[in-house]
């Protein structure tokens, strides 16, 4: 008899790729331990050119992730304060964004857009700033669960007041343009439920950064349509090949998450395992901040070790080195791990 493991709630893959681009902006992680009853993704699409897009990324991914891992050292903890601790998460990102900013004048008009998905159980929190779409297929239909932070849902509604026709709508230069971002100022819309979505067993779940975009919302669907039943990893090596099948020379850089809820059930309270309470409730609020060089740390004067020797040998006695007995300057050491932006 051979025995398996029932299948994991969540079946997670992620895809990334460069595209036509000469540099890669987009910045995702998925943190869905093995066994684990939640999970969540985080994504920020990078933009101000080379000199500071993939670092405004990687600041708001590393800013976000590190709150998001501590809150769900807790998970009870964080779906009682989701949406505080989602946007306190986002805000956080946006000031570590202006700290740097005004430290690297030359990085000014950096920003990135934000998705994060947060999943625990059956039930969806979500905060999103910009274009990035969260995808939710489910019954053979894909819908776009947040809102689209860009000028292309006024574009589309000028489409359907015969305002713009479809083929000058799709073109449409301004399409693109952002109307809420992070930048280390003031961020204009933030779309952040106030109650979960819930999902059912089968919906498939993609978080994505707009170059997943350039293929339409059909051809994302009936992707997802013909590989529902496959595992996370080969609907995320299809839509990459969908992608490149395009063949666009102006293809954006590519970046998702792939979330199929194989298990849409709900445990009851007595039955969800309970956690220690942890020493630290409160996590310590700190910018991440620019090491330009090793910081050198004193080791602690230690005293200088004697071997004695029986009386009764006492030509035997071992004396310290004279180099060795020196020890009275200090000796400075690098740091085993230290964090620098270039």
């Amino acid at each position: 008899m051979i025995w398996r493991s029932r299948e994991p709630r969540y079946d997670v893959a992620s895809g990334i790729s460069q595209g036509a681009r000469d540099y890669q902006e987009d910045a995702i992680t998925a943190d869905f331990p093995v066994g684990a009853e939640a999970g969540f993704v985080v994504l920020a699409d990078g933009m101000g050119g080379h000199a500071a897009g993939d670092v405004a990324s990687k600041i708001v991914l590393t800013e976000v992730y590190s709150e998001l891992k501590f809150q769900f050292a807790n998970v009870a903890s964080f779906e009682a304060n989701a949406p505080e601790i989602l946007r306190g998460v986002a805000s956080h990102a946006n000031d570590t964004l202006r700290h740097h900013s005004r430290i690297h004048p030359e990085t000014n008009g950096m920003g990135a857009t934000l998705v994060v998905p947060a999943l625990v159980e059956n039930r969806l929190w979500w905060i999103s700033v910009g274009d990035s779409p969260l995808f939710l297929f489910r019954n053979g239909k894909l819908h776009q669960l947040n809102e689209d932070h860009s000028m292309a849902p006024q574009i589309d509604l000028m489409v359907q007041a015969g305002l713009l026709d479809a083929q000058t709508a799709a073109t449409h230069p301004d399409r693109n343009c952002l109307i809420s971002v992070l930048m280390g100022s003031k961020v204009a819309r933030i779309d952040c439920p106030a109650q979960p979505f819930e999902l059912k067993a089968g919906d498939i779940v993609v978080c994505a950064s707009d170059g997943l975009q350039y293929l339409t919302n059909a051809q994302i669907e009936k992707v997802l349509t013909r590989y529902r039943k496959v595992r996370s990893t080969e609907i995320a090596e299809r839509l990459l090949e969908e992608l490149m099948r395009l063949d666009d020379p102006d293809q954006d850089n590519i970046s998702f998450t792939v979330i199929k809820v194989n298990d849409a059930s709900v445990r009851p309270m007595p039955d969800r395992p309970m956690r220690e309470a942890m020493a630290v409730t409160t996590r310590p609020r700190g910018l991440t901040t620019v090491a330009p060089e090793p910081v050198l740390v004193p080791l602690p004067v230690a005293e200088p070790l004697q071997l004695v020797v029986p009386e009764s040998e006492p030509d035997q006695r071992v004396e310290p080195a004279a180099e060795e007995a020196d020890q009275d300057a200090p000796s400075p050491v690098v740091p085993r791990r230290f964090a620098a932006l270039g």
